[in-house]
């Protein structure tokens, strides 16, 4: 008899042991969904701002392109554009503030609300003005300014607005 109960110590040693880890451990049988859902939203938030800043980083380089070939576009209407000049009139030689807006507006990934403000300079370190009348000679500068307003938005955070602005200049040489 003293054998049984010395063999039955072991046994409720264990079961009180058991009773102990499984009475914790449904103590916490909720906490890891509440810890998959807190990461799971930092891990969202983290996921769509780098997306945005990717979209950013792409939309600041399309401007920059837009405000290139903008500028290139009114540089090769220079003073010796070729022999269409003589035909179709002074006019047909310069582009217009409307026309290089336009242009850069069709240009293949650009939106369609950016602004492109065409500026001219008589010379290197010049005064930039908007008027591009009598501008197409050699050795006068084109500017163009392209901006362009991009909503950066992100899923629990507050929408902010980034202006992706670029510059660029050229000097007409024919």
């Amino acid at each position: 008899m003293n054998a049984s109960r010395f063999a039955s110590a072991p046994r409720a040693w264990l079961t009180a042991k058991f009773v102990r880890c499984t009475s914790a451990a449904r103590a916490e049988h909720g906490a890891t969904l509440v810890e998959l859902a807190v990461s799971l939203v930092v891990f969202i938030v983290l996921l769509f701002g780098v997306i945005e800043l990717c979209l950013l980083l792409y939309t600041y380089h399309i401007v920059t392109d837009a405000a290139r070939e903008g500028t290139r576009y009114a540089i090769v209407r220079g003073s010796t554009w070729g022999t269409s000049c003589a035909n179709a009139g002074s006019s047909a030689c310069t582009a217009s503030s409307a026309q290089i807006s336009s242009y850069v507006r069709s240009l293949p990934g650009v939106p369609t609300n950016v602004t492109v403000t065409p500026e001219c300079a008589p010379a290197i370190g010049g005064t930039f003005t908007t008027t591009l009348t009598n501008c197409n000679a050699q050795g006068n500068v084109i500017q163009v300014n392209v901006t362009y307003n991009f909503p950066f938005s992100v899923p629990f955070m507050p929408s902010r607005v980034f202006s992706a602005i670029s510059t660029s200049e050229m000097v007409i040489s024919q």
